[in-house]
């Protein structure tokens, strides 16, 4: 593989995808240094500050009907710009790394709320820790109001333990199934009595609803608290071995191989699970690299639009179509299916996504109208179906602008058309798609082709 296809490789794996920009910037950069590149370039992204303020929702309950009304609107106003500052800080970053490891905590914690300000707390703890310390990053999350929200922590009392976070803390997020019992599950639960959060949005440890009594929890026995569950599923490797079955799974390939998650294991767990040490070791492990390994994931739907934004610098006059693109692809940020999160991979495609996947870069890049038929929200649909019959009025409203301008200038002199579309692609191009971009009438043309195919569904 020469060195172009393994930036290619490294940028569609650590990133969102290489542009002709991002090319020229890498030049013929070494692996390892195109790897420093991008952990410099994310050491110091911000937090997301799309919510302002902790909405008191104590007022939707009390309030009269016009300011229920009120709120819900302020509610899912705050919903939509919270998800579309994410879609477009992912799009617009220098800091590709973080985003994509903030866009896998963010499954890996799979977590919903109403709460918008507590959903982007927990989206700027994935993201403060996406490239830190594994566990801080768990204590962080365990102690987030969404997080002890949506499990149930805060009706978690003495005498009567609520055990479904620390179910999950096992289950999903540290040490997986098969490797703790019912009764860790219930001594972990009692541990965690008391955890809980203030009106403000800030973790309180209510000590009067504490259980101080001796629980055993994995072998170990005394009065262990929260603090004592999460250290002591840390000092289990299987931790380190679960996590990074997952890790590869997102980087690498979606069957994993069992020499290369040991030797990831033995990273982690030896690096006390800082997460830098581990991302260093697979992006320039040979095996990365490897044919096999090239071009075989699934692109994710937020990946895959943040991929087109990206490469020609696409900007929406409506950006609420980008939650739209998001239900018909059924990847919405912050409303993952179940505290399982996305299950990814192959199951991101079915007939009729397919159809949606291969039908949007055209319709992005070239003007096309967007159908949402049977997808759309009401409020949504509605103002579609309004519009409607003014095309041209509905082009200008909801669709995107791609900055061909900038796209053709940073594309190189005197390369063919075959050459862009192997450039845009991660497989190889077929000789079906060969000799249509030979009819292609333009540059312009033979780029959308080449990001209307199956292939570019491929990462």
């Amino acid at each position: 593989m020469d060195n172009l296809q393994q930036i290619k490789h490294l940028y569609a794996r650590a990133g969102f995808g290489l542009s002709f920009d991002d090319r020229k910037r890498a030049g013929n950069s070494s692996i390892k240094h195109a790897v420093n590149a991008l952990f410099r370039a994310s050491e110091n992204e911000e937090p997301i500050n799309s919510v302002p303020n902790n909405i008191d929702y104590s007022m939707l309950i009390k309030g009269d009907k016009d300011s229920k009304k009120q709120l819900l609107q302020m509610q899912r106003q705050e919903e939509k710009d919270l998800n579309i500052a994410w879609v477009n800080r992912m799009s617009t970053t220098d800091a590709v790394l973080c985003e994509k490891m903030t866009l896998f905590w963010h499954n890996h914690f799979a977590c919903r709320t109403n709460n918008s300000f507590y959903a982007q707390q927990l989206n700027n703890i994935q993201r403060a820790n996406a490239l830190g310390n594994f566990r801080d990053m768990v204590l962080e999350v365990s102690k987030s109001p969404a997080m002890l929200q949506f499990l149930n922590n805060q009706q978690n009392h003495k005498g009567h333990p609520n055990e479904n976070f620390a179910r999950e803390l096992m289950e999903l997020f540290t040490i997986g199934r098969g490797n703790y019992t019912e009764q860790d599950v219930k001594e972990s639960a009692r541990a965690f009595t008391g955890w809980g959060f203030n009106k403000t949005g800030e973790f309180v440890m209510r000590p009067f609803l504490h259980d101080e009594g001796e629980k055993t929890f994995l072998g170990k026995t005394g009065n262990l608290t929260g603090e004592d569950i999460i250290n002591r599923l840390l000092e289990q490797k299987q931790t380190a071995h679960f996590i990074c079955t997952k890790l590869y799974k997102y980087l690498v390939n979606e069957t994993p191989d069992e020499v290369a998650v040991t030797a990831m294991t033995d990273v982690f767990y030896k690096n006390n699970y800082n997460i830098k040490p581990l991302l260093e070791f697979v992006f320039t492990a040979p095996w990365f690299y490897d044919g096999r390994n090239i071009g075989n994931l699934v692109k994710s739907p937020v990946e895959f639009l943040v991929s087109l934004n990206r490469q020609f610098y696409i900007t929406y006059q409506r950006p609420e179509v980008l939650l739209q693109f998001q239900k018909v692809l059924g990847q919405v940020l912050f409303y993952p299916p179940n505290v399982a999160g996305w299950p990814g991979g192959r199951n991101w495609i079915d007939s009729s996504s397919l159809m949606y996947r291969l039908k949007i870069p055209s319709t992005i890049l070239n003007g096309g109208l967007i159908d949402f038929t049977g997808k759309a929200d009401p409020e949504e649909e509605a103002y579609i179906a309004a519009n409607r019959k003014q095309q041209q009025f509905v082009n200008e409203k909801v669709q995107s602008q791609p900055d061909w301008d900038k796209f053709l200038k940073t594309v190189p002199a005197n390369v063919s058309k075959q050459e862009i579309a192997q450039f845009i692609l991660q497989p190889q191009i077929t000789k079906t798609l060969s000799i249509e971009l030979s009819n292609a009438a333009d540059i312009k043309t033979a780029a959308i082709q080449a990001v209307s195919t199956p292939e570019y569904q491929l990462s």
